[in-house]
């Protein structure tokens, strides 16, 4: 192939290569001749080898030898050598470059043109890849051709101006009178540039703000002539007259009147006139719909104004375009809080957007959905929920079982409907729920006492039909084990009535811990349930005792010791058993927000005195031997213990005197009363955009730490899909637990707390660095947090 050859051709003979071996050949060839034929200073085809350079830069292939000829040719007096060798300068030269510095001077004199069409040139260059250097050096040049009489000059000069405050945003002043001035033109595209440039300004400049909040009339006669104006050519797109520049004024409009009461009623009434003529069966029309509900929902509109604005979202939810459905679930998300009932009106269409097979799509309508359930339409959007549930994709199981479990929790009719739906979701999606929900549900079938017999029998059929969801069976084991002798017993009114034999309990049992699908902890409750049996059943002991001994020589330490500490309970201290194991107490709530520990010593401190009082009661009637077989199952009892001070016990000392070995034992057993610690300081590492995020630390041994992390938002906007991601240096294990919820509401409405367990058993220097991402007004953010010292840090340990 010739080095003469002209564009088209080299073209057509990269597109024949048939292999990429072949491309190449092809380029490196055509890039020799053109380096050539730069050295040789060939100003006949300079453009033109320049031209091929371009197309070879788009391909991918190296083309930087060309930037040095691109400045050549910017200072070249022809027009078709300035025209190509500023559109070399956009696509090679950037403002990291030194060559980029060598143009400044020829776009200054360029823009001085007396030809348009240069000084449009030098402004789209100066736009595209002018550096702040740049920017300051050729600001007033720029704010000298926004005064020019040229309106094709004016509307490149407007979008000019904008990269300019972008890149130096102190330059923002000196455009503020030129672009109030360009209000006034009638070229549309002056008034679309003027538009970009005030928006651009406002949102920099409070002050700025202020002072165009005084063009609002300004900007609703220009809307006003779009809307009225009849069929023009140059301007009409599907039958609406100039959609981008509609869409720009009423971004503008947005944020002059957001937090502005006057500024606000100025538009109101050219809002509701854009929503009712804008036709809606165009994409146009749709975009400019679009833009106006956003307009309306973010400043102090009218209650009826903002009613009209959600309807709007609610026809875009039965468009047959999957992204305006998209787009309106997402803004409806926004303002579920605020206009919660205007939402409500629309929410059989939300929820068939459930059925939508696009994936996105359904995530919003999933969002959407759980944030509209309330205690009126609990038990009708439930039922869409678990319907959805049942076939809704793996990724969203997780998301869609909580924010049921925390809909059913808030808003549940009944104790019986609650239990019945949280087993619904560990029957349909048991492998995907959180690990808190398995202690949760215990503690809500512990404190509703009346259905206790519904619940086993229950779970008991559950347990029958499929043992592979781990969380249900975890529970069905407790339930069996707590309430074996209600299951037994076969009276239950709010069941069917089930004949239950001993035999059959049991046979599931040792199905659970037989089978390769049962997790080392669903095996630790089913053997605990087995054992409880032991005092509920009368008829198979001996077959609990041979299933417990056979795990005492189990792989699984934990399974293992639990079956020795069993079997020892069997032969040596069985006059104990039923005491050791009868029903368990009602669970404290845990709740979210509270520390552990807090919530532990609220719990002492409860049942302090009530233990007191039963040590006062059982005294008497057990003898001393039996409370040393207990004491020796703890450790050596051949020495009576003496009652220590420190045990912390509240009973009175003479109580204690009188009970001997029995009293020691029951004092060290009921004297948990915590010793008082300073508690550890909580500190603020992450603060931005209204999200705050605070580390409290808390040691559990010299090498262990448990960090607790708390987020808020205390913005007028909720977030979603916030998420933590914790680092920490190779030595240290770090074990993440589960948060409490993945979104903040806004104003500080909820707290997401997450914990974080540190093992450092090399005592390193503890240093942790944590991303946090979050999306807040259909926006991403990620951040990173370093934190290289902890509160209350040990200086022996962590």
């Amino acid at each position: 192939m010739s080095p003469s050859v002209p564009l088209q051709e080299m073209i057509r003979t990269i597109r024949s290569a048939r292999t990429q071996c072949e491309e190449r050949g092809v380029i490196q060839k055509e890039c020799a001749a053109i380096r050539a034929q730069f050295r040789q200073n060939d100003n006949g085809s300079r453009s033109h080898n320049l031209a091929k350079l371009l197309y070879v830069h788009m391909l991918g292939y190296p083309a930087h030898f060309g930037q040095m000829e691109c400045v050549r040719m910017i200072a070249s007096p022809r027009y078709s050598e300035k025209r190509v060798g500023y559109l070399g300068a956009m696509m090679l030269l950037d403002e990291k470059q030194d060559a980029s510095l060598l143009i400044t001077n020829s776009i200054k004199n360029d823009l001085a043109h007396s030809n348009q069409y240069v000084q449009s040139l030098a402004l789209c260059t100066l736009a595209c890849m002018g550096s702040a250097e740049m920017c300051r050096d050729l600001a007033p040049e720029i704010d000298r051709l926004l005064r020019s009489s040229n309106s094709y000059v004016k509307k490149k000069a407007a979008l000019c101006a904008v990269h300019i405050v972008r890149k130096v945003q102190d330059l923002g002043e000196l455009f503020a009178p030129s672009a109030r001035s360009l209000l006034s033109e009638k070229n549309h595209g002056v008034l679309h540039g003027a538009v970009v440039l005030i928006t651009e300004l406002c949102e920099r400049s409070p002050e700025t703000l202020e002072r165009f909040r005084k063009t609002v009339p300004d900007l609703v006669q220009i809307m006003k002539g779009l809307i009225i104006s009849g069929y023009s050519p140059d301007h009409d797109v599907a039958g609406v007259s100039d959609p981008f520049l509609q869409v720009r004024v009423l971004r503008l409009l947005r944020v002059l009147g957001r937090n502005n009461e006057a500024a606000s009623d100025a538009m109101n009434d050219l809002l509701a006139q854009v929503a009712t003529n804008t036709d809606s069966t165009k994409t146009v029309g749709n975009a400019v719909l679009y833009e106006t509900v956003l307009t309306v929902l973010d400043i102090k509109s009218e209650s009826g104004l903002r009613v009209l604005a959600v309807n709007i979202l609610g026809r875009f939810l039965l468009n047959n375009d999957r992204n305006i459905r998209y787009i309106a679930m997402i803004s409806l998300q926004k303002i579920v809080i605020t206009d919660h009932i205007a939402v409500q009106r629309h929410r059989g269409t939300i929820v068939d957007c459930l059925k939508d097979p696009d994936a996105s799509v359904k995530r919003r309508a999933l969002e959407l959905s759980l944030a509209l359930v309330s205690a009126s339409n609990i038990r009708s959007m439930m039922k869409e929920l678990l319907i959805f549930l049942s076939s809704c994709p793996p990724e969203l199981r997780s998301q869609a079982a909580s924010g049921i479990f925390n809909a059913a929790e808030r808003y549940a009719p009944s104790q019986r409907w609650h239990i019945d739906t949280i087993l619904h979701v560990l029957t349909t999606a048991g492998g995907d729920v959180r690990d808190e929900t398995v202690p949760n549900l215990i503690q809500l079938i512990t404190n509703t006492s009346e259905l206790h017999c519904y619940t086993v029998h229950k779970l008991y059929r559950a347990l029958l039909t499929d043992i592979s969801q781990q969380p249900l069976v975890q529970v069905a084991c407790w339930c069996i084990g707590e309430y074996g002798d209600l299951l037994l017993r076969g009276e239950c009114q709010e069941a069917e009535p089930v004949q239950v034999t001993e035999d059959n309990v049991l046979d599931a049992l040792e199905t659970v811990l037989q089978s390769h699908m049962s997790s080392p902890t669903t095996r630790g409750f089913a053997l605990t349930a087995t054992m409880k049996l032991s005092t509920r059943i009368t008829e198979n002991v001996d077959r609990i005792r041979s299933i417990v001994s056979i795990y005492g020589s189990c792989i699984d330490v934990e399974l293992q010791q639990r079956a020795v500490e069993y079997n020892a309970l069997f032969r040596k201290y069985d006059h104990m058993r039923a005491a050791v194991l009868e029903r368990m107490p009602v669970v404290q709530r845990n709740f979210q927000g509270q520390t552990s520990e807090e919530a532990t010593e609220e719990t002492v401190k409860e049942i302090q005195p009530a233990r007191v009082k039963q040590e006062e009661a059982v005294l008497p009637q057990h003898p001393a031997n039996q409370v040393c077989d207990l004491l020796d199952l703890l450790g050596d009892s051949q020495e009576p213990v003496q009652p220590s001070p420190a045990a912390g016990s509240t009973a009175p000392a003479q109580s204690i005197t009188t009970t001997a070995v029995g009293g020691d034992l029951l004092d060290l057993l009921g004297g948990l009363e915590p010793t008082a610690q300073t508690p550890a300081p909580t500190v603020t590492v992450y603060e931005k955009n209204g999200v705050t995020l605070t580390l409290n630390c808390e040691h559990q041994s010299d090498s262990t730490m448990t960090v607790t992390l708390a987020a808020s938002n205390s913005s007028d906007s909720d977030i979603s899909s916030f998420t933590l991601q914790a680092a920490v240096p190779k030595s240290v294990q770090l074990h993440m637990k589960a948060p409490s919820r993945d979104s903040l509401p806004a104003r500080g409405a909820a707290k997401l707390t997450q914990l974080v367990v540190l093992n450092n058993p090399n005592q390193v220097h503890l240093k942790m660095r944590i991303r946090v991402s979050y999306t807040s007004q259909g926006s991403t953010v990620q951040d990173m947090v370093q934190i290289d010292s902890f509160p209350g840090l040990r200086v022996t340990g962590l």
